[in-house]
């Protein structure tokens, strides 16, 4: 599972500690408005389904993200896909 000071976003190392401080403190009401938490989803794309689910739990800090590991993984898979 994800810890708080691992990085969400990978292009701009934004780490999910930073997206849920964002939401506390700026209470954005779309998933877009995300990126102005230092470009969080404006690179690969890769980790705007984790943001949109950080923005929809009602406590963000308990949201089921996959470990780093995995999830550094499963993105190296999605820009691969895009490739070709």
């Amino acid at each position: 599972m994800m810890n708080d000071d691992d990085e969400l976003c990978l292009c701009f190392h934004v780490s999910k500690r930073k997206v849920i401080n964002y939401i506390r403190i700026h209470r954005p009401r779309v998933p877009s408005q995300l990126s102005e938490c230092y470009g969080a989803g404006t690179g690969c794309g890769w980790c705007r389904p984790f943001l949109r689910r950080l923005l929809e739990e009602a406590q963000p800090e308990q949201a089921e993200l996959p470990s780093p590991e995995a999830y550094a993984q499963q993105r190296q898979q999605y820009r691969d896909k895009r490739k070709t």
